[in-house]
């Protein structure tokens, strides 16, 4: 099981190792990218669309993937430029569709990320809060129990000097009788 992108895909594409990176399933990459599943693991072998592996699933990165679409969308309008053809306004509507798509998934995966940064760091900072309160209480507690030491240590030293003046004397009364 592979949980990082493999390192053909980290060397080609550098921004796979960023945090931010955005995974999607391939199924769903075919699906929005309108791409041959035969095409889309090509290019994944390639190196032009970083992958990874989640037990049997393969993700594909977001935004390589959309790269790799816009480079496949580029080459065909040259191709047809260079041919002389016009292409259809359908071919062009939809490929402005799937970026889009991919955009706006990618943008959805970004601000999901956002708010778990944000509800992370609210927890911690209530923990935060939380275990400074257990902090001043314990060191409350430590004072307290330094001063009822100090005051048994007084007492203790009192009762050493009490006992020491009585068997003082008692010695004393011992040696005037005899």
């Amino acid at each position: 099981m592979q949980d990082t992108p493999t390192q053909k895909d980290s060397q080609t594409l550098p921004v796979a190792l960023n945090t931010s990176v955005t995974w999607i399933s391939v199924d769903e990459f075919i699906k929005l990218s309108g791409l041959e599943e035969a095409r889309v693991l090509e290019l994944i072998e390639s190196g032009a669309i970083v992958s990874k592996k989640e037990g049997e699933n393969v993700m594909v990165d977001a935004s390589s993937g959309t790269s790799a679409l816009i480079k496949r969308v580029e080459n065909n309008l040259v191709n047809a430029d260079m041919h002389g053809k016009e292409l259809s306004p359908v071919f062009v509507e939809k490929t402005i569709a799937t970026i889009l798509s991919l955009h706006d998934k990618v943008i959805a995966s970004k601000d999901e990320t956002i708010s778990a940064f944000k509800n992370e760091n609210a927890f911690l900072k209530d923990a935060l809060v939380s275990m400074q309160e257990v902090y001043d209480d314990d060191k409350k507690t430590m004072e307290v129990l330094r001063l009822e030491l100090q005051s048994a240590r007084e007492e203790v030293e009192f009762m050493k000097r009490k006992y020491r003046l009585m068997w003082g004397k008692v010695s004393n009364m011992a040696e005037g009788s005899k």
